[in-house]
Order: C-alpha cells, then sequence, then structure tokens
C-alpha cells in the first residue's frame, strides 16, 4: 500500500486470501452491466443523469463488497437501532462507462443528508451520521477510511465496485421514532475540470461572515419586543437576499428571476433513501459482556517513534485507549516477554494518578488490567509497588473491574507454577482479586492426562479466578463446554471465558481477514450460547515491525491474514493521526450489540428462549453452523424488538 496515494487512487492487488472480495449469502447478482456502446462520445456527466453512467445499490454490514461484486437492483434502506447502539450498512458503487479522459472510470460526489423525525429529531451528518470509504487489504474489504462530511468525492475505477460504510451512532438520549434521509451520488467532472465551479477561500469566508452576521441577529430574541423581532427578522432578510444574490450564486437566476434546481438536480443523482427506526431499548453504558482486547505498546513505539515513559508515549496509548472505547471494548496495553509471560495493564499511569481513575471510571470500560510490576520502573516506584497499587485500587468502587493477567497459555509445571507464585502475593494484599489465565492444555509434564485441558481449574485453584479457553481446543464438540462448565464454580466467584487465537480456522467463527461477515460476527453469538462471561483478544494492533507510521501494513509471518490485527494506522491512508478502523471491529460491536439484544430478550423469557431465538431464526446453532446470510440476523432482531419494546 502506498501511503502517496488517496484510498480512492489505490489499486488493490489480486484477491488471493480465502473468501474475499465476495458478499457471502447473496446471489450473483440479476443485472447486467451496461454496454458501454450505449453512450458514445465525450460525455457531460453535468447533463446526463447519473443513473446512466453509474449502478449503486446497498449491502448489508456483513457482506464483503469486493471490487469484482456485481450489480444489485437499487432498493430504499430500512434499518432498525436501540439507543446507544450503532447500526451500519453499505452502499456499493460501480461504473457502467467511463467519462473521464483520464485512467479512471470518472468521479462521483457524494453526500449524505441528516436522518430527521416527523417531529423534529435528528441524527446529524458528521456527528451521529458519518461515511467511510471501504479499501481492500491484500484484495480484501477491510479498511474503513473516514472521507470528508457531508460531501465528498471519489474515484471509481473502470470495471470495479466501491464502497461506502455508513455509520448511524444513535445516543442514549435519541427520541425513539423512524428518522429518515438520503445519500447521494452525483458523477461529476474530475477535479481538474471542475475547480473552477469551487468558491475560493475569500469567498468562503465572505459568505461565512454574512450567514454568521444574520445568525448573530436572529438568536437572541427572548425577552424581545415583538418590534424588536420584527426588525432583527427584517434586518436577517436584508443580508439573506444579499448573499442569495451575489455572484457566487449567478448561475441560479435568470433574467426572470431564481431557477429552480431541485427538479434538476432530482433527475441527474441518484438518492437512496435511508429509513431508520429507533426503540425505547438502550443499550447499557457498561458492556454486559467484557470483551479485553491487547494492544502491542511496543509496536505504538516503534511504529510512531515514541519512547517509553515519554510524554508522546503517554499521549500515543491514551489516544488509542479513548478511540477503542467506541467498541464497547475493555483494551488493555501489553509486553511480551520470556515464554509467553506478559506484563498488562490499562492505564499506564500509576494507580494514585487522575488519569487512572479517569480510565478505570469511565462507564464504557467494563474490565481493567492491572499490571504485576511498574509500568515504567523508576526508582522506589518498584519497591512494595504491588502492595501499593492494589490497597489505593481496593479502596475505589471501580474495583470490581480490575484483573491481573499474568501469563498467556503456560505450558510446563514451572510456568504454572509461575502463576501460582504470583497470584498468591497478589491475594496476599488482595484476597478478592481476580487473575485470569488463558490456557488451551494442562502442564505437558504433570500427571493429568488424558483430558488435562478439563483439570485445568482444579490445578490452578484457587490461584485463578477466571479461567479463559482457547476455542480452537473445543473445535465443533459443544458437549465439552459442559464439561469445562462443570469444573467451573461461580460460588466461589470463578468465571469462565474464551479466546481465539491463530485458531479456529474456517468454518470456525473468528477475525481472520477473508472469512465472511457472518463468520466475523459469530465470535461474539458463540460466546453467548456457550454461556462465557467474558472474552480475550490477544492483539489488535499486532502489524510485522515498522518505524515509520506511514509505513505499508504487513501481517506478522507464521499466522494467519489479519490475525492479532483489527485497527490501521491511519498514516497509512492519509495525513490523520487517528486509527482506522477495520471491517472485522466494526463487526466485533455488532456482535456484542446482538449479546444487549440476547440479553434483554432472556431476562423477559429466560435464558432456554435466549438461546433458542438464534437456532429459531437460524442465526447460530453451534461453530459449523451459522448463517451465511444476514436476513436471520435481521429477523432475531425484529422479534426482539416486536416483542420487548415498551
Amino acid at each position: 500500500m502506498n501511503n502517496s496515494e488517496s484510498p480512492q487512487d489505490m489499486v488493490p492487488p489480486v484477491e488471493g486470501v480465502a473468501g474475499g472480495g465476495t458478499a457471502y449469502g447473496w446471489g450473483d447478482g440479476s443485472l447486467q452491466v451496461q454496454d458501454q456502446s450505449l453512450l458514445r462520445g465525450t460525455i457531460d456527466p453535468t447533463r446526463v443523469p447519473t443513473s446512466e453512467l453509474i449502478h449503486v445499490w446497498s449491502m448489508p454490514n456483513t457482506a464483503n463488497v469486493g471490487p469484482q461484486e456485481m450489480p444489485r437492483p437499487l432498493e430504499p434502506v430500512s434499518l432498525l437501532a436501540a439507543r446507544n447502539e450503532r447500526e451500519s450498512i453499505q452502499i456499493a458503487i460501480r461504473p457502467k462507462v467511463s467519462w473521464s479522459g483520464t485512467n479512471i472510470a470518472g468521479v462521483v460526489q457524494i453526500q449524505c443528508t441528516d436522518l430527521c423525525s416527523t417531529s423534529g429529531d435528528r441524527l446529524v451528518i458528521g456527528q451521529s451520521v458519518t461515511l467511510r470509504r471501504v479499501v481492500p487489504i491484500l484484495g480484501v474489504p477491510d479498511a474503513l477510511v473516514p472521507i470528508e462530511m457531508p460531501i465528498s468525492q471519489i474515484n471509481l475505477l473502470p470495471g470495479e465496485t466501491s464502497a461506502i460504510w455508513i455509520s448511524i451512532d444513535v445516543p442514549s438520549t435519541q427520541p425513539p421514532g423512524q428518522y429518515d434521509g438520503e445519500f447521494i451520488v452525483t458523477a461529476t467532472k474530475a477535479d481538474a475540470e471542475y475547480a473552477a465551479q469551487f468558491l475560493g477561500k475569500s469567498e468562503k469566508h465572505q459568505l461565512y461572515r454574512e450567514l454568521k452576521n444574520c445568525l448573530d441577529v436572529i438568536e437572541p430574541i427572548d425577552g424581545k419586543t415583538v418590534e424588536e423581532v420584527v426588525e432583527r427578522v427584517k434586518s436577517a432578510n436584508t443580508t439573506l437576499r444579499r448573499v442569495l444574490l451575489s455572484p457566487s450564486f449567478s448561475e441560479f437566476f435568470s433574467e426572470n428571476g431564481p431557477l429552480d434546481m431541485m427538479d434538476e438536480d432530482a433527475n441527474l443523482s441518484i438518492h437512496v433513501k435511508l429509513s431508520l427506526t429507533v426503540w425505547d431499548f438502550v443499550l447499557p453504558e457498561t458492556p454486559s459482556l467484557p470483551a479485553v482486547i491487547g494492544i502491542s505498546d511496543t509496536v505504538i513505539e516503534d511504529r510512531f517513534g515514541v519512547k517509553h515513559g515519554s510524554a508522546e508515549w503517554y499521549d500515543a496509548l491514551e489516544q488509542h485507549f479513548k478511540w477503542l472505547l467506541q467498541y464497547k471494548i475493555s483494551p488493555y496495553f501489553c509486553k511480551w516477554g520470556n515464554s509467553m509471560r506478559v506484563l498488562t495493564y490499562t492505564s499506564p499511569w500509576p494507580a494514585d494518578h487522575p488519569k487512572s481513575d479517569e480510565f478505570f471510571s469511565d462507564p464504557r470500560l467494563a474490565a481493567y488490567a492491572v499490571p504485576y510490576s511498574p509500568v515504567v520502573p523508576c526508582g522506589d516506584l518498584t519497591k512494595d509497588y504491588l502492595q501499593k497499587e492494589v490497597e489505593i485500587l481496593r479502596s475505589k468502587s471501580h474495583w470490581k473491574k480490575a484483573y491481573f493477567y499474568l501469563w498467556d497459555e503456560p505450558l510446563n509445571v514451572q510456568q504454572y507454577d509461575a502463576i501460582r507464585h504470583q497470584a498468591s502475593e497478589i491475594h496476599a494484599y488482595a484476597p478478592d482479586a481476580r487473575v485470569l489465565t488463558t490456557y488451551y492444555s494442562g502442564p505437558s509434564d504433570a500427571p493429568l492426562a488424558p483430558d488435562n485441558f478439563l483439570k485445568v481449574p482444579g490445578y490452578l485453584r484457587p490461584h485463578t479466578q477466571i479461567y479463559c479457553t482457547s476455542e480452537w481446543v473445543i473445535g465443533n464438540r459443544e458437549e465439552m463446554v459442559k464439561d469445562i462448565l462443570a469444573e467451573i464454580q461461580p460460588e466461589n466467584n470463578e468465571e469462565w471465558w474464551t479466546y481465539v487465537c491463530m485458531g479456529p480456522p474456517d468454518p470456525h467463527p473468528n477475525w481472520h481477514l477473508g472469512m465472511r461477515g457472518t463468520q466475523h460476527r459469530a465470535v461474539m453469538w458463540r460466546v453467548w450460547k456457550e454461556g462465557g462471561t467474558g472474552f480475550l483478544y490477544w492483539g489488535a494492533n499486532c502489524y510485522d515491525k515498522a518505524t515509520v507510521a506511514s509505513a505499508e501494513i504487513k501481517f506478522r509471518r507464521g499466522l494467519p491474514p489479519g490475525d492479532g490485527v483489527l485497527f490501521y494506522p491511519g498514516e497509512v491512508f492519509s495525513s490523520s493521526h487517528e486509527p482506522v478502523a477495520s471491517l472485522r471491529l466494526e463487526r466485533l460491536l455488532s456482535g456484542l450489540q446482538d449479546i444487549e439484544y440476547l440479553k434483554l430478550y432472556s431476562s423477559r423469557y429466560g435464558r432456554e428462549e435466549g438461546v433458542g431465538i438464534l437456532e429459531k431464526t437460524g442465526m447460530y446453532l453451534g461453530p459449523e453452523r451459522y448463517t451465511l446470510e444476514h436476513t436471520p440476523i435481521d429477523m432475531m432482531r425484529g422479534e426482539i424488538f416486536r416483542t420487548c419494546r415498551s
């Protein structure tokens, strides 16, 4: 990936990852691409209906819309969302002909309006409604690169489909109701040809001053007499008339007065109707299921050139932490040691620092990792560090979120004993502390065989409270889940969590690049059905080493593509320093939101019915039996909306 190119100019490599670039569960499309011979000669896109130049259609957020995606009929978009929920849809665009003299098919202007209810409430573009361009990684649609709002231009390549990802974030206080808006696509001339039609900076500034003056006159009318209000309206009317009669808008006037351009615009542009039903259910601010996701501090230090413990380092970690909270996950930073020993921490500051209290108290955070040793060693800080940290945190109301993650996948007696030793020290200061241990087998040199995996809780007790097992080991042996749960002692505050790492492979749910969209989302469906109370993922930014922020993203050798990577550095795609989400991260969020729906349903009708609705809709029956299409997801959500709304 070349950082000198803008996302719309990138030519994706040939697809080589299984499953990449196709919309699973959707037909091959019944529309035929229009023969370019039907539009011969030079094409002026400002005089030809856009529908004759491009195909536009919508796709669900579980579709992998690749460059070779074929057109479908354009239909209105109808969505459902609770409050404090994000719902997304994709708009696909594919050229029928080329109207540019360059190596691109042409340029389209895309625009999205606010979504408005009949009562006047709004979901505002740029705030609640955001637009991102879907950019392929290794030929597979994955990176979601922000574009300008409310209006932007993108280049279309000949014979290739592009996709725009629309996300709608519904605030927790948004009034329920139906919200309607439009996504508008208009074929236009290339920037070089079109530049003369845009306002210069000085003209923009003048218009800004005029309109601001108009607002300043109108807004402060509380307590004013009727006469004063009338005078202010007259003044505003004069200002607006002066703006409308300025040379900037001369093209909209004729000798007989202003031209009505609305009909012409409607004929030239393609309008996609967007309708969102917001219902009264409010997703909890603190996620019901903790999804703890690792962020490598070493990768941040190397790629962004920040020294461990420097002011820039703290800033970089804080930016990543706060950005990731929107995905309803609980980030922790990690540094890997020898033999899979890990130093994990959610706050890089000591427990008595105000920033730590700010991080841990954030209601969006469901769980936080406490480091066993200082993150930034500093003189006397190391002495009695653990005891002091625990004493401070235990006095806080957020202590119930705390856990210690000491070792990743211990393999032998020596490593298991190291966990025992560290946990004993922690519990000496805080008997109620939670220690989390990930594992896929018992100690290889201990006499626990043949079922040593199932016997790990008994081997580690009381030195571990959260037993986090690999879904890879469980595989499709769903009966094993009952055996694992039989070993857990909830009455002693023990929990069972799960994780994925490298495996399980296709067709099981995981977050590898090129897997189906429903396969990504089904990771959380599996957690819900199996009865786990938490989830861990080892890494979200574990790219191969680079020392420049804008360096090409390379996945680590020996890992499936995308494993350990859920977002990308913004600098790879533009001058922005904000991380760029992957489709897989968005689907992780969708899966967590699905759990809130299922939890609501179970609270009304019982856990058995909550699991039953997954099977009844055909959404998820097991790790090899889940929907490849989006429709069952809408059926599940619609049924819960119908039966649980107040």
